[in-house]
């Protein structure tokens, strides 16, 4: 039990992390997502920037609600 507790909290900080990033940072998670998608031979272009740093923006909420929630219930 105690490794399954220690797993879904280490779980909970990483999302918690990378949800605050896309809160604070979204135009370098975009860049990032872009550059990683090149790198597989991807070609990932927005067509409405501002609609997608505001997706960005909300991903980056729910991933930290969530996460938050999910660490404060064992």
């Amino acid at each position: 039990m105690a490794v399954y507790l220690w797993a879904v909290r280490l779980l909970c900080g990483v999302s918690l992390l990378a949800g605050a990033v896309c809160l604070r940072w979204p135009r370098k998670v975009i860049a990032f997502q872009q550059r990683f998608y090149s790198w597989i031979n991807w070609r990932m272009e927005p067509i409405s920037m501002s609609k997608e740093i505001r997706n960005t923006r909300l991903m980056g909420l729910a991933l930290v609600l969530l996460s938050v929630s999910a660490f404060l219930v064992p």
